[in-house]
């Protein structure tokens, strides 16, 4: 069956760092004559890997766009490529301080530089997600029938995601880093308050305008890693782990099956898998020494240490690539407030859908990855919808539905449910019923999407009684 290469960019833009990847996707449509298009990826090449960069910010909230540019249009020209060759790309703003202040300018900023960018902005939930998909966990975790957490351990954070057979169990995030704690000249020039609190109550003497002790570091990142195998349950928790919670965040769910393997990503990753060299202050921080002390600390060795498909680079996404569709006939949708861009999707696993108990509880479990910050932001929720055919079966499942979607019921956003299923119609009608037409909602059928994609909703044609559709997957480094 014929297909077509497409050019695509990957932008990622944290707190510490900054990177960018151009890749050679190759795409299908495995679908027949007398069905909507059905696109598949079949083959994919990164060609470019760019330098990693420290990210340009302004002030510790806000990024500097003008200079994330400069370094975008520099990698460009190293890569031999123009923005005219790139089909399509996905910028992904990734940390905990340079988190969404400033958003809009920087993709106002990089704007030119692609052709249509799925554009998002994570939270630590949702860069656990990435990262742990981007260094391949959920898929060793399927492949192994293990238990399988991933660590991605970067400048100012470390974001979990658990994973069992390939389902994601749960994820949370820690103030550990390796540029919590900051060194120029042999000097100690940055503490994070959180780590010299820590540091104090150890009788470690790690505070601005100390000298440098390796030795007095090294203790500090041993508690650091202990704190880490805490998160994971190797180690009772203590209450120190969970003042490291960021954001005065939560810990994995209680009751998770005891883990069996680890994999590492994230700029520390790299010192975890092999052994450091040279000035281990060459980067002007305590990375090097995090990442020994974590493959050093005993409660690591017990379990499986899996190899990941991407450390420092595991949230870089390869590319987003587009399919246009078209929705099924039997839609419902409130006029006035189409086209919608860059939807993120919800996906209710096949194994949750089998009751209408299971649909509300993986709704809930997945909110708060597309809440950065602890705000509500737009969602479509995706399901396949073939349990429920029957009258009373889409009202239950609209029931489900609302009860789990009730964050973006009471928010300002409309309610966007996608279904593969012929149902769109009748679960639109239920859910509006029940809402009391008092919510806006668009209730679309035979689109298939996954978590991880995008979705971009146009308005109607054919007089009303469809609407056009893009999906945009996001290509991880796998």
């Amino acid at each position: 069956m014929g297909g077509e290469t497409i050019t695509s960019v990957g932008i990622d833009v944290g707190t510490s760092t900054t990177q960018l990847i151009f890749s050679k996707i190759r795409i299908e449509n495995r679908a027949s004559s007398y069905t909507a298009p059905r696109i598949a990826i079949v083959g994919k090449e990164v060609f470019y890997r760019s330098p990693i960069y420290f990210t340009p910010l302004l002030s510790p909230t806000e990024i500097d766009a003008e200079a994330v540019k400069r370094i975008v249009t520099e990698e460009y020209k190293r890569a031999e490529m123009t923005p005219s060759q790139v089909n399509t790309g996905a910028i992904i703003i990734t940390g905990e301080t340079a988190r969404k202040k400033n958003a809009n300018q920087l993709l106002s900023a990089l704007s030119a530089l692609s052709g249509d960018f799925v554009v998002a902005t994570a939270g630590p939930d949702l860069e656990s997600v990435l990262s742990a998909r981007g260094a391949g966990t959920d898929k060793i975790s399927e492949d192994n029938r293990a238990v399988v957490a991933n660590l991605d351990v970067g400048g100012g954070t470390s974001n979990i995601a658990f994973y069992e057979r390939g389902n994601l169990r749960g994820v949370t995030c820690l103030d550990i880093g390796g540029r919590l704690v900051k060194v120029e000249n042999d000097l100690i020039t940055y503490v994070y308050p959180k780590i010299e609190r820590i540091a104090a109550d150890n009788g470690l003497a790690v505070k601005a305008g100390a000298r440098a002790d390796t030795e007095q570091l090294r203790g500090l990142c041993r508690l650091m890693a202990r704190y880490l195998a805490e998160a994971v349950g190797l180690l009772p928790q203590s209450e120190t782990c969970r003042y490291l919670y960021t954001n005065d965040g939560k810990g994995l769910p209680s009751g998770l099956p005891a883990l069996t393997g680890v994999t590492f990503s994230g700029g520390v990753a790299d010192f975890v898998y092999s052994p450091s060299q040279g000035d281990l202050f060459r980067f002007g921080d305590i990375g090097v020494i995090l990442g020994d002390e974590i493959r050093r600390h005993p409660a690591f060795s017990g379990v499986e240490l899996y190899t990941p498909l991407e450390t420092i680079r595991a949230t870089v996404v390869g590319a987003g690539t587009c399919a246009t569709e078209i929705s099924g006939s039997t839609i419902a949708y409130t006029p006035g407030i189409l086209p919608i861009k860059n939807v993120p999707i919800l996906r209710v696993p096949e194994a949750d859908e089998a009751t209408p108990e299971g649909v509300e509880r993986s709704i809930k479990f997945q909110m708060p990855l597309f809440m950065p910050e602890g705000r509500q932001e737009q969602i479509a929720v995706s399901l396949s919808g073939g349990p429920y055919k029957s009258f009373a079966a889409v009202q239950r499942l609209a029931e489900a539905v609302i009860s789990g979607a009730r964050g973006v019921i009471d928010g300002p956003f409309p309610l966007i449910v996608v279904v593969e299923a012929d149902i769109g119609k009748a679960l639109g009608h239920a859910l509006n019923v029940k809402l009391e037409h008092k919510k806006p909602v668009i209730c679309i059928d035979g689109i298939h999407s996954d978590s991880g994609d995008y979705i971009d909703l146009g308005e109607p044609v054919f007089g009303g009684h469809v609407l056009p559709v893009v999906i945009k997957t996001l290509i991880f480094n796998s």
